[in-house]
């Protein structure tokens, strides 16, 4: 018999991590072969509560965080990163409508009426996404359409092939941590980021508006507070499989994101033939 456990939800993430959320503090346990009658142990039962599941969410994804490597550094941005940095944001945004009425056609198939509406919602916001990062790249006076065709970095292939991977599941629950997670990391990017960004680019070009869309000035703050209301409402099985999923996306997304890097040079090789003449 399962025991209810009111106000309180928990997700086996990785092997030996299992992260515990109430509504006042959350905790990681670290299950071993002898206490198997733990209840953390067993599968999550009881309902799920806003304050709980967005607790369960964002400590799987801090957790993928912590378990890459601490001595990582981010580039430092400048003008040609920055392209490099679009190119990302190109591919990422890319197949989401398409992949997002997938998985709509998917949930609906299957009578999850709640989930397909929220993927056809997920489809109609993120569309045209990728067309505000070609804008980017052309204000910085590069022919957009060959510059994502020439830069294809790692970790946009790695995470799209991730997104891919969980729509076509056999359950395409995973999709719903695969957005949960990059718009809850977006959150991350602040109006002062942008604008210390946009300090480094040459004046008179407007190569934020991917970034300002994918931010906490942007749409993203809604989304994630909407994605949160849905999980909760959602069965224990499923909030595990979100928890999961965030947790592997953002393990993917930070460790990929350490790989690939090209130099400026080699950079600048591959820009230099596709910059627009009229710049």
């Amino acid at each position: 018999m399962k025991t209810e456990c009111p106000d309180i939800e928990w997700a086996r993430v990785a092997p030996d991590t299992v992260v515990v959320a109430t509504s006042e503090r959350v905790w990681v346990y670290r299950p071993s072969s002898t206490d198997s009658s733990n209840i953390f142990t067993q599968p999550m039962s009881g309902a799920g509560s806003v304050a709980t599941t967005q607790k369960l969410l964002d400590t799987s994804i801090v957790l993928a965080k912590r378990a890459v490597s601490s001595s990582y550094q981010p580039r430092a941005l400048n003008p040609t990163f920055w392209i490099w940095s679009l190119a990302r944001q190109y591919h990422l945004t890319q197949f989401t409508s398409r992949l997002m009425e997938e998985a709509r056609e998917r949930f609906a198939a299957a009578g999850r009426e709640v989930l397909a509406q929220w993927a056809a919602h997920k489809a109609i916001e993120e569309r045209g996404h990728d067309r505000l990062a070609l804008l980017d790249i052309q204000s910085l006076g590069y022919n957009a359409e060959a510059v994502v065709e020439a830069l294809v970095p790692p970790s946009a292939k790695a995470l799209v092939d991730y997104f891919t991977r969980t729509v076509q599941a056999i359950d395409p629950i995973g999709c719903v941590g695969y957005a949960y997670t990059m718009e809850r990391l977006a959150l991350g990017v602040s109006e002062k980021h942008i604008q210390a960004l946009e300090a480094l680019l040459p004046p008179g070009t407007n190569a934020t508006r991917c970034l300002r869309v994918h931010s906490n000035v942007g749409s993203d703050v809604e989304h994630v507070q909407e994605t949160v209301e849905l999980v909760a409402g959602l069965s224990p099985e499923e909030r595990t499989n979100v928890a999961i999923a965030c947790y592997e996306t953002a393990l993917l997304d930070f460790s990929s994101s350490q790989n690939g890097y090209p130099s400026e040079e080699e950079l600048q090789g591959i820009l230099r033939p596709l910059a627009l003449k009229e710049y």
